[in-house]
């Protein structure tokens, strides 16, 4: 099976081009103001236009109200909205009701423990997203550049097809995918040269180093 591609986070047309033409799954509009990768739903909407039906369009929200999800559906028109909160269950199946879209949970993980949250989760989400739990302090829930250890997901099956993100970038993504076999992968800051500026020869090279895996 082809492992399926999300960038994520992209905020400009000449990346967005980058990852549509490498091939990219999914394109990524992060819906959050705390994050140097923020679109207000307008504006995502405006760019991500070009990427309607050449790759799944992702909002990428965090414990997103419902006003926000309005806009976001009304505007943006997403496939999909990842929650990258403390979202519950249930408020998953509204943000399925309120916009119309798949949802994707991201789930953060240090150690093994951390998958018990998957079990339900695995039945509320179309896919879930194993991410790395961010340092203490951070005010971000992802997209900083940390990686868990890729071997608590050995021998792990789950419902559906997911995401392995945290940390990855073109030269270690081909080790993960062997690692995991993850089905889909999920980068945002390891094809950047500064955060929140993405680099479109590093989505290139990710997305061919993932397709060769």
């Amino acid at each position: 099976m082809t492992t399926k591609i999300k960038i994520c986070g992209l905020t400009t047309g000449e990346t967005l081009d980058a990852a549509l033409d490498g091939g990219a799954d999914f394109v990524g509009a992060v819906v959050f103001p705390k994050s140097p990768r923020h679109l207000a739903p307008d504006t995502a909407a405006e760019l991500f236009a070009r990427a309607r039906g050449r790759a799944g369009i992702v909002a990428v929200t965090v414990d997103p109200d419902d006003a926000l999800l309005d806009e976001i559906a009304r505007t943006l028109r997403p496939d999909f909205v990842q929650l990258h909160g403390s979202e519950t269950p249930a408020r998953a199946e509204r943000v399925r009701t309120l916009t119309g879209a798949g949802v994707i949970k991201a789930l953060p993980i240090r150690q093994a423990d951390d998958f018990a949250a998957a079990d339900e989760w695995d039945y509320h989400a179309d896919h879930l997203m194993f991410d790395a739990r961010p340092p203490q302090g951070s005010t971000l829930p992802g997209g900083v550049g940390h990686r868990f250890d890729w071997t608590l997901l050995a021998d792990r099956a789950f419902r559906h097809p997911w995401f392995l993100a945290g940390g990855l970038n073109p030269d270690n993504v081909g080790e993960a995918l062997r690692i995991t076999g993850a089905p889909m992968v999920d980068v945002s800051s390891g094809v950047e040269s500064a955060p929140g500026v993405k680099d479109a020869n590093r989505i290139a090279a990710f997305i061919r180093n993932a397709r060769r895996s």
